[in-house]
């Protein structure tokens, strides 16, 4: 099990939507308790939004990915629409020319995705966002990947490391967006948005799994 098919990627875009959908209460109460209160609303829009466009449509696991980015970025707009759309759209650049997809593959991926990412927000780790799950998820699978370790052995480790990243933004204080005027306040909720990327790595990963060959 060393890779996928990436026209059969349809299966993982649906386990993303899903998870957001399943867990969009969930997303906003978090939210609610140091920001607006609307992630899950918004994120649960966007994702339904592209699984409503693109439910007849044949995509595979890259094209889906730019069609996402680009549905959350033209459709619930705001700083996660942005964030969101630049990280899938990245990704999906990248594999644009993959017919299968490896373990290496899927980390360079997200590598570009975490890039072009970087080049728009200043958050870095520590910061309380996203970029605290994405980080480590991504450290994790440029190790796994370097140890040449096997696929699903790495997609494991890869969702540690993102679980480990999103519950260490409980007690980190929030630097950007309207969590940060809270200070010292912030501190002892998870930040929203880590925790959106942690549901949407697990999804993909255990996704993926069922798709190795």
């Amino acid at each position: 099990m060393t890779a996928f098919d990436n026209k059969k990627g349809r299966s993982i875009l649906q386990a993303m939507v899903r998870s957001i959908q399943q867990n969009k209460t969930h997303l906003s109460d978090i939210d609610g308790l140091i920001g607006d209160g609307d992630h899950g609303i918004n994120m649960n829009k966007g994702f339904s939004l592209f699984e409503k466009e693109y439910k007849d449509k044949e995509l595979s696991f890259n094209e889906g990915l730019e069609k996402l980015g680009t549905t959350l970025m033209n459709k619930i707009g705001g700083s996660m629409g942005s964030i969101y759309g630049t990280l899938f759209i990245g990704m999906g650049e990248a594999g644009s020319r993959l017919t299968k997809i490896s373990l290496a593959d899927l980390t360079a991926m997200i590598e570009k995705g975490y890039s072009k990412l970087s080049e728009i927000i200043e958050a870095r780790p520590g910061d309380k966002t996203l970029i605290d799950t994405l980080a480590p998820a991504l450290e994790s699978l440029k190790k796994s990947t370097e140890k040449k370790e096997d696929f699903k052995t790495a997609l494991i480790k890869m969702k540690a490391a993102a679980k480990a990243g999103s519950d260490s933004t409980r007690e980190l204080k929030a630097r950007y967006g309207r969590a940060s005027r809270l200070g010292e306040r912030s501190i002892g909720v998870p930040d929203a948005g880590s925790v959106s990327c942690r549901l949407l790595l697990a999804a993909m990963g255990d996704a993926i799994v069922e798709l190795l060959e």
